[in-house]
């Protein structure tokens, strides 16, 4: 147990980073952390308007399972695989779940 809360005080810390980051392309443009410790999910969104048109975009999603840490979705420059391990998370409990299963066991990350 200590292991997983190690690791959600890392994605926290690391998506409050980039949380702190406001979207250039609008002001009517809200980011959103999303954390829910008790099911070990951490979602970074933004949401509102463009023009006329609406913004409901995941940025990041991390979960942990099976005391392993599964990157859902990373849309930023910066990889989060790699920020992740930078901050303790070994690569033996970080799985690519952006990954179709099939294709996780050439990445040299667990395939789950």
């Amino acid at each position: 147990m200590a292991k997983i809360g190690k690791y959600q005080k890392i994605i926290e810390e690391l998506l409050e980073e980039y949380a702190a980051i406001k979207p250039a392309v609008s002001n009517d443009i809200d980011t959103e952390l999303i954390i829910d410790r008790e099911r070990n999910h951490f979602l970074l969104m933004h949401v509102g308007w463009r023009d006329k048109y609406p913004i409901y975009n995941t940025i990041i999603h991390i979960d942990i399972k099976d005391s392993k840490v599964w990157v859902q979705q990373d849309w930023t420059d910066a990889v989060i695989v790699d920020r992740l391990m930078e901050k303790g998370i070994p690569q033996d409990d970080i799985v690519l779940g952006f990954l179709a299963p099939y294709k996780r066991q050439y990445s040299g990350f667990p395939a789950s």
